[in-house]
Parts: structure tokens; sequence; C-alpha cells
């Protein structure tokens, strides 16, 4: 039984929970079974299960006690020049870069944020200048348009007034959040027009815009920024040239202890 399957105990649509075909299946595993192969793979990959319960949004304590450990692993294995650089305010720079690393390794096109654009709130407020027009001394007599000496235009004033109105949002078309689906819809393919026309039938091609992932990235810019608060002289070439990797290499590390939770709740749920 995979680890992915396991998320059916947590809400559950029938008595079945498994990922084989319950009428062709001769095993059946209950809840006992399922909550009896969570406990062993917590005790073998306890950083790994933690993770995957943390992106999948079972449990905030799973994906505190994640952040927690990668934290700690960046701690252990963080290189010679992040150490220097950091100096005192290493420990601090490493649970930012757990933290956007896991937020990294969590990211689905599923994934929504607030709105940057609104601030959430939906609506944006937008100026208006308008020419307006008022006549102090009344209007004009009916004899103004006859004269040579003076115009209607003489009684009026004209005054510009500006107001503040509020219009919905957009970028976010009034939500408040932006979802981190790309264009193609979350597929990662797009139609390849060239190929289409000379094959004659549809041909796909990965999406440029999101790398075949179907949903835009953490930018590296936001850590950067978070880091700077700590170390104000830290140079962006330094930090592409040797925190960006490290940053990169954390993301690398949840995947791996992931795929070694779930080996470990196959080997606990395979009878």
């Amino acid at each position: 039984m995979k680890l992915e399957a396991s998320l059916k105990h947590f809400s559950p649509q029938g008595m079945h929970i498994s990922d084989d075909v319950k009428s062709t299946s001769p095993y059946r595993l209950n809840g006992t079974d399922v909550m009896t192969g969570i406990g062993v793979t917590s005790s073998r990959a306890r950083f790994g299960l933690a993770a995957f319960f943390g992106k999948a949004g079972i449990s905030k304590t799973d994906e505190q006690l994640a952040v927690q450990a990668l934290a700690r692993y960046a701690l252990e294995t963080a290189p010679k020049n992040v150490r220097k650089a950091a100096g005192k305010v290493l420990g601090r720079c490493c649970l930012i870069l757990a933290q956007f690393a896991f937020a990294e390794y969590s990211r689905s096109a599923e994934t929504t944020g607030v709105c940057r654009v609104c601030s959430g709130t939906g609506k944006v407020q937008t100026t208006i200048t308008e020419r307006k027009v008022t006549y102090p001394w009344g209007k004009a007599p009916y004899w103004a348009k006859r004269s040579r000496a003076v115009r209607p235009s003489d009684w009026e004033k004209w005054t510009e007034v500006t107001a503040i109105s509020s219009a919905k949002c957009e970028a976010c078309d009034g939500k408040g959040e932006i979802n981190a689906r790309c264009r193609c819809g979350g597929s990662g393919q797009v139609l390849d027009r060239k190929e289409t026309k000379e094959h004659g039938a549809p041909v796909y091609k990965a999406c440029e815009r999101c790398s075949g992932n179907g949903f835009s990235t953490v930018p590296s810019t936001a850590a950067y920024k978070a880091i700077l608060t700590l170390i104000p002289d830290l140079h962006v070439r330094t930090w592409t040239r040797n925190w960006k990797p490290f940053c990169d290499a954390l993301v690398d590390v949840c995947w791996k202890e992931e795929r070694h939770a779930d080996k470990e709740f196959q080997k606990a749920t395979d009878f």
C-alpha cells in the first residue's frame, strides 16, 4: 500500500481503505492496519512522514516538526561559505531557509496565496479626476449669446474634483487570493502548434512557462529578502552562488525523505 493511499483514512468516503481495487483484491486493510503502518513508519522515517502529512495539510503539527527537522539538518550540513556569512545568526538563517524550502516542497497547482495587489481584500482603490462646472453668479442670461463683449462661459466656473472609489481587483478577480496554477491549467503541457500543423494531429509539449510542473515556483528573491533582514550586507552574487544552491538542496532532502517514508510504509502494510 502506497503512502498516498493512507490519506483516505483521514477523510474516508467508504469502508474500503486501500489502493487496490475492491472487487478483485484478496486483501482488506482496515483502519487499525493503516494506523499500525503509520506508527511503524513514524518510528523508522519520522521526518519523511511528517513532511508528507504536512504537505497534504493533514496536521499543522507535522508541518512544524518537518520544518524544525529540516532546520536542524541545515544547521548541521551548512557549507563553510554560508556559515562564514551568517556568523552568529546561522540558526535563524537556517530556520528561514527551511521554511522556504518546505514551502517549495509542498507547493502544488492548488496552492493559493494572498494577492499582493489588493493585500487580500479583493478590491483596489482607484482615483478618478473629473471636471465639474458650477454657476456661482447664476446661469448666463439669454442675451449673452448675442453679445460681443461677453460670452456665456464667463458665468461658468470649472473645478477639478478628485474622487476615490473602490473597484474589483483584476489580478485576483476579487477573490483576494492568487492560485499558483500556471496558464497551462496545471497540466504542465501545452499544444505545439507547429508540430500539430505538420502532423495533422494534436501534439503537446512541456510548458515553457512552468517547465512542465503545472504551477509557479516560489521566487528565490523572497528568501533572499528574508535573509537580508538578518544579514544586510549579503550581496546578491553571494546569495546566487552559495545560498541558493543550499536552499535547493534542502528541497531535495524533503523529497528524498518522503520516498524513504513511502518505502517504509509499503513494507509495514504488505502482509
